[in-house]
Order: structure tokens, then C-alpha cells, then sequence
């Protein structure tokens, strides 16, 4: 699978364009919504990209599933070449949308222990009061 389509790569690298741009200007860093979502399709980890640098290097929240997400560095590269079992390797979730900013994902994933639990945290508080 192609992890980015031109789109996914354009609105990465204008994310991380913005946020060069308020650094070189000393105003404050934006807080991107997350662009693309990949996984794991036979485990637990997920990963949340908001930018991706001339290098290949995305930025964004990492989860390995080990019960410690982290915002930072991941290679674009790595997961493409990442060989799962059954010929199988990571996949970008083709159906992932969001509006909320990358830090709403944050503070859910660190009080959940990992972007799966941060997604269901996020889609129960969105939920009108008695449904669920």
C-alpha cells in the first residue's frame, strides 16, 4: 500500500512549513490536526502524522502498543519497509478524518495508555449525554 498519496504528502509538508514559519518568527508553534493515521493491521500500533520533512522524517504521535505513546520523530521509510507476517505491512487507514488537534490526541492517549484507548476516550466524550 502507499502509505501517502500526494494530498497526505502535500498537507504534511504544509504543516510542517506553518510551524517553521511561526518558529523563524518567534510566535507560537500551531497545534496541527493529525493528517494521516497508519497501523498495524496484526497489533496495537498506531501512528498519527501532522508533518513530514524534506527527509522523510514524519512528526507526530507514535504508539508501539506498549503502553507508552509519544509525541515525536518517526521514519517514513521504516514503515514502508516493515514486513509483517503473512506478506502483510503497515497500512494507512483510508478512512481516517478528524478535526480535533493532535493535543486533544496527547492528553487522551496518555490518560488511555495508547492512541487505540485515546480514540475510544474521544469518541465517548463526543457523544451526546445518554448515549452509549
Amino acid at each position: 500500500m502507499n502509505l501517502l498519496t500526494p494530498e497526505i504528502r502535500a498537507a504534511l509538508l504544509a504543516n510542517m512549513h506553518v510551524r517553521r514559519n511561526a518558529q523563524a518568527q518567534g510566535k507560537r508553534e500551531p497545534d496541527p490536526v493529525p493528517v494521516v493515521r497508519f497501523f498495524n493491521p496484526l497489533g496495537a500500533a498506531t501512528w498519527l502524522a501532522t508533518e513530514l520533512d524534506e527527509d522523510g522524517i514524519l512528526f507526530g504521535l507514535a504508539d508501539l502498543g506498549l503502553g507508552c505513546p509519544e509525541l515525536g520523530s518517526f521514519s517514513l521509510r521504516e514503515l514502508q519497509s516493515l514486513r509483517l507476517p503473512f506478506g502483510l505491512g503497515i497500512e494507512r487507514d483510508i478512512l481516517f478524518d478528524t478535526a480535533l488537534p493532535v493535543s486533544a490526541y496527547v492528553a487522551a492517549a496518555r490518560q488511555a495508555g495508547s492512541i487505540l484507548g485515546a480514540e475510544k476516550l474521544l469518541r465517548e466524550r463526543a457523544m451526546p449525554e445518554g448515549y452509549g
